[in-house]
């Protein structure tokens, strides 16, 4: 069995962290969404860009 590639390994608890935070909000008495949490941005270089601006 070979083990999973960093890449993988980094999507899985990116997406493990996005649910924790969604049910914490949940808990708070938030109305959530699903992937109302999420990321605006496509890329680190939007965020940064939209930032530079503004």
């Amino acid at each position: 069995m070979s083990s999973p590639s960093l890449k993988t390994k980094k999507a899985y608890f990116a997406s493990v962290r996005r649910r924790n935070y969604e049910a914490s909000l949940r808990l708070e008495g938030f109305d959530v969404t699903p992937r109302a949490s999420g990321s605006r941005f496509v890329s680190k270089e939007d965020a940064i860009r939209f930032h530079r601006r503004h």
